[in-house]
């Protein structure tokens, strides 16, 4: 198979450095916006070769590796492939997405989101473990012919990855309180931190808690400010229901009832038998 990747960072470098090594692949070309981007891909060796937007038909499979505003811009340009391409994008929400496909394109998009990543981003990120062992959910498979379907299942399968199915609208829901609103309360943490505190301070005090919850505080803005607007009402439920938990610990401190803080605490304790 002849594979090319739109966007060369984290998600769409490490992409490269799997399918590099899959007996399935016999080329992975690379295509960014950012010329430096592609510049660094083909230095670092995440991709064979280059490739130009009008080439793309070429290729047995295009996976679409960018920010999710982007990708529904893509996807209309990509109108005219053939129809034996499959096309798989991997953006972080799913419903505005699937509402912008073009109808030509229907049979042959597989709407795939792989939960990893880091707080870092660009090509000098990448790293092929990315996906080891990581959960990818299919959104709304049915939509494709079955040969799409089967192709991408095994792509994914080999690089390492654990395959969930979901509907689009559910998938916006769950991701939304599980990954979007931990993003959401890392940078308004990080931020409020900055604004209280000085930058001596925050480099000798900041310990284990601080340092992780601001971790993914780093992560791209331009990727995020766009999953933000694509799953803004799911989003913005999950910050209000956040809002009323947090405000329950707010009222316990003042009221010092330590045995409901406690009981409260014991309960988030349960987390670690998940995960």
């Amino acid at each position: 198979m002849k594979i090319a990747i739109i966007g060369l960072g984290l998600i769409g470098g490490s992409l490269g450095l799997c399918l590099k090594e899959n007996k399935l692949v016999s080329t992975v070309y690379g295509y960014d916006l950012n010329k430096e981007h592609e510049k660094q891909a083909l230095e670092l060796g995440l991709i064979h070769e280059l490739i130009s937007f009008k080439e793309l038909s070429k290729c047995d499979v295009i996976f679409i590796a960018i920010p999710v505003n982007a990708i529904i811009t893509v996807l209309q340009k990509l109108e005219k492939i053939p129809k034996n391409t499959t096309i798989i994008e991997l953006g972080s929400t799913k419903e505005q997405i699937i509402k912008s496909i073009p109808k030509n394109l229907k049979s042959q998009l597989i709407l795939a989101h792989p939960m990893c990543g880091t707080e870092n981003s660009g090509p000098k990120a990448a790293f092929k473990e990315l996906y080891k062992d990581g959960v990818c959910v299919i959104c709304d498979s049915q939509r494709a012919l079955v040969s799409h379907r089967q192709r991408a299942i095994e792509i994914l399968s080999h690089i390492g990855m654990r395959i969930v199915f979901m509907n689009s609208k559910a998938h916006d829901h769950h991701t939304a309180i599980i990954s979007h609103l931990p993003h959401a309360i890392s940078f308004a943490l990080a931020n409020f931190v900055m604004k209280e505190e000085n930058k001596k301070n925050i480099v000798h005090l900041a310990g284990g808690s601080f340092r992780g919850m601001s971790r993914i505080a780093k992560s791209s803005p331009d990727m995020w400010t766009s999953i933000f607007e694509q799953n803004k009402e799911n989003l913005l439920n999950s910050i209000e229901l956040f809002e009323q938990e947090l405000s329950y610990c707010k009222q316990m401190i003042e009221k010092n009832d330590l045995k409901a803080l406690g009981k409260w605490m014991k309960k988030a304790n349960s987390l670690r038998d998940i995960l």
